[in-house]
């Protein structure tokens, strides 16, 4: 089978967090700067989104609901509930914890429920003007329920988070670091340790940055590559590039597996204009089939 990219929204500024819900079979992703939610749902193609309070670095479902979404708003973790109708108001229920505090310029960029359901989260430093990023001012959050946690400090861009059960890892990435982390995983308590470096872009000769990450169930990394116009497929064992995946789009910022057999990958981009105009399709969501794998389902926040 071939591998085919398709378009399935129209762009947006810096679409992200791609998470896909069992329940709904539906796509829930945000776009950052434009401070909105969003559903896709493949059997009708339908989209819809609606507003919410700020900058939103990721949305997650509420284990339990259909209407219920923790997400990450500005500093904020927020439970919020929306119908998901199209321009539908999002109404905060509870306000789990701000994080940052020192550092107000600071926001939430990307988060996902590990396998128990707690979520991990990570800020990064402001941005000005697009594309000038500050250093090592943001941090790794985990959220058990309502209970917050900072797991690593000094990060740049936190992003691309992915756990792997059987090897006991947990993958993640600062953008701006151009090598993806391992780290030993402790499901029962979530605590990680022993930060390793596996797969480096720059010794690769990669253009880009490493974004957002998904994983397949032969443990494979599936690492969006921002400004790089793909998705690498990568052996985090042995730091081997096993595949590269065109994408129509520069800023490629995230993907998941999803769909009734977790066969498809959903691959979100944005539009910025960091070093010129990024004209459609860049900033559309695309559906990826015919890779032949599957990944695992997404997780819902447990509360």
């Amino acid at each position: 089978m071939s591998v085919k990219v398709q378009k399935i929204t129209e762009p947006l500024l810096l679409g992200e967090g791609p998470h896909w819900d069992e329940q709904q079979q539906a796509l829930f992703l945000v776009s950052i700067q434009e401070h909105t939610i969003h559903k896709y749902v493949p059997a009708t193609g339908v989209h819809t989104k609606t507003k919410v309070g700020g900058r939103v670095g990721f949305i997650v479902p509420v284990e339990g609901t259909t209407d219920q979404f923790l997400v990450g708003v500005e500093r904020k973790f927020q439970v919020i509930r929306w119908d998901g109708a199209d321009g539908s108001p999002a109404t905060v229920v509870k306000e789990l914890g701000e994080v940052d505090r020192d550092i107000p310029t600071n926001r939430i960029n990307d988060g996902k429920a590990d396998p128990r359901g707690r979520v991990f989260a990570g800020t990064m430093g402001h941005e000005d003007p697009p594309g000038n990023f500050t250093y090592n001012r943001g941090n790794l959050f985990r959220l058990d329920g309502g209970k917050m946690t900072k797991v690593v400090k000094e990060v740049s861009i936190s992003n691309g988070l992915a756990w792997d059960l059987r090897e006991r890892a947990m993958y993640y990435t600062d953008s701006l670091e151009k090598n993806i982390r391992r780290y030993d995983y402790n499901v029962d308590t979530g605590d990680i340790s022993n930060v390793k470096y596996i797969f480096d872009f720059e010794k690769n000769k990669i253009e880009g940055v490493p974004d957002g990450t998904t994983i397949d169930t032969d443990g494979n990394l599936w690492v969006a590559v921002f400004e790089g116009s793909c998705i690498l497929k990568i052996n985090p064992k042995t730091g081997e590039l096993l595949q590269k995946v065109p994408i129509p789009a520069l800023q490629v910022t995230s993907a998941t597996f999803g769909g009734p057999n977790y066969d498809i990958m959903f691959v979100t981009t944005a539009s910025l204009n960091i070093r010129g105009a990024q004209d459609p399709p860049c900033g559309s969501t695309f559906m990826v089939t015919g890779l032949g794998v599957k990944g695992f389902p997404n997780v819902s926040f447990k509360l």
